[in-house]
């Protein structure tokens, strides 16, 4: 997952807020439904794999199907997205609806360049059907501005071969976990493959009861997050039973886990398909996450449809996203897995509670922290990062490579 600070503070702002000024009608008319017309509402997104696209513009023509006033016109911008939208919000031409991470959201919608959609809600879209956390990433000020399309939270992804012959359970506690990895580190390969970065590592470090962010500004030198960190390194540089997927020749989780090389990995939904093309033969199950301290807890990664504050065709607009993210809409979009559903009656429906391989994905959605805290996040995500790889390698104590990471990320906050 790339980090980066796109929202470089009130110049930005200011600019996105003149796109939305100069992208409305000088008297609010709008432009829908003219004389007979179908209305087009641009719908904004970023690639996926064939699968997806298919499944996407099948929603879309059912939507089409449904209602023949409406013509949507799908704009897949392949590289550069979130710089992509913001220069066209500049520019006054955005895209009606368009895709928003979780992660973007807190900046964006901070901006106001982001409509409030309560007010197009109704009692048969069923709001209560979203999974909690998922919604709330996109709630600011008691108003919601974004619908959430999909999600995936972090399972544990075990290689049953690999814990039979060693004789080792599928650990329950982080405890259990640790140990397990030792018992597995042997002939070249590991117990864990480990992704050392902060959007895989948050859950693990406020498990103890520290706030990676308090007060909008970075907090991860804090004692409690330290120490609940702490393991992670000694994993890697005192048990020499985790790895990170390049010190092995792999590039990431998914990979490292694939060939073998790590007995356990933690991945997200993503990592299903991947597995089922690249390494068919590999037995592996999944698990929820194991507990720290004796509380369950997961991170959740989701994207959200929303509306442009500028469009002049907001009444078609809501009809597309609530159709999106709607029952109907949303069994569509999600029916191979590829993505998981967001509203607790489609993931009932389609199995994906019962599966066993996603089914304690879809467990962790209650109680996961998402991937979203606050519009200076990118921030002290990179820096962080930086900082934490350094530990994780044994070339500087923990402590006081996150002190300076700290100090520098709050330095960078405060210049902003």
């Amino acid at each position: 997952m790339k980090s980066r600070k796109w929202m470089a503070g009130l110049g930005v702002a200011s600019m996105l807020m003149a796109g939305v000024l100069s992208g409305c009608s000088s008297d609010g008319a709008s432009t829908e439904g003219k004389d007979g017309e179908k209305t087009q509402v641009t719908l904004a997104g970023w690639g996926g794999n064939p699968t997806e696209e298919k499944l996407l513009k099948q929603t879309i023509a059912d939507f089409e199907e449904k209602n023949p006033d409406i013509d949507v016109k799908l704009e897949v911008i392949t590289e550069q997205y979130m710089d992509v939208i913001k220069t066209r919000l500049i520019g006054g031409e955005g895209p009606d609806v368009f895709y928003l991470d979780a992660f973007e959201a807190p900046a964006l919608i901070e901006t106001g360049v982001i409509e409030p959609l309560d007010e197009y809600v109704t009692d048969e879209f069923d709001v209560d059907d979203f999974e909690k956390p998922l919604l709330e990433a996109f709630i600011s000020d008691e108003q919601t501005y974004g619908f959430p399309k999909d999600y995936s939270t972090l399972a544990l992804f075990y290689n049953k071969k690999m814990l039979d012959e060693a004789g080792v359970e599928v650990p329950q506690t982080w405890d259990d976990f640790r140990e397990a990895a030792k018992t597995l580190t042997k002939d070249g390969k590991y117990g864990f493959g480990v992704a050392p970065e902060l959007p895989r590592q948050f859950w693990v470090a406020q498990s103890l009861g520290g706030d990676v962010v308090k007060d909008g500004k970075a907090n991860f030198a804090s004692d409690d997050v330290v120490n609940a960190l702490k393991p992670v390194i000694d994993m890697h540089n005192e048990d020499q039973s985790a790895v990170e997927p390049k010190e092995v020749g792999a590039t990431w989780g998914g990979e490292v886990f694939g060939q073998e090389k790590a007995a356990m990995v933690i991945e997200g939904n993503w990592a299903i398909p991947f597995l089922a093309d690249t390494f068919p033969d590999v037995e592996y199950g999944t698990a929820e996450l194991p507990t720290i301290d004796g509380k369950k807890s997961t991170m959740a990664y989701s994207v959200a449809y929303v509306m442009n504050a500028a469009s002049e065709k907001k009444k078609a607009s809501w009809k597309l996203l609530s159709y999106l993210t709607g029952k109907e809409g949303m069994e569509t979009w999600t029916s191979k897995g590829y993505a998981l559903p967001t509203r607790k009656s489609v993931a009932e429906k389609l199995g994906y509670d019962q599966d066993e391989l996603r089914g304690p994905l879809v467990a962790g959605a209650s109680y996961a922290t998402v991937w979203s805290e606050g519009t200076n996040l990118p921030t002290i995500t990179n820096n962080f990062n930086n900082q934490f790889l350094s530990a994780f390698l044994g070339d500087r104590p923990l402590d006081d490579a996150l002190k300076e990471a700290q100090k520098q990320a709050n330095s960078e906050i405060d210049s902003n």
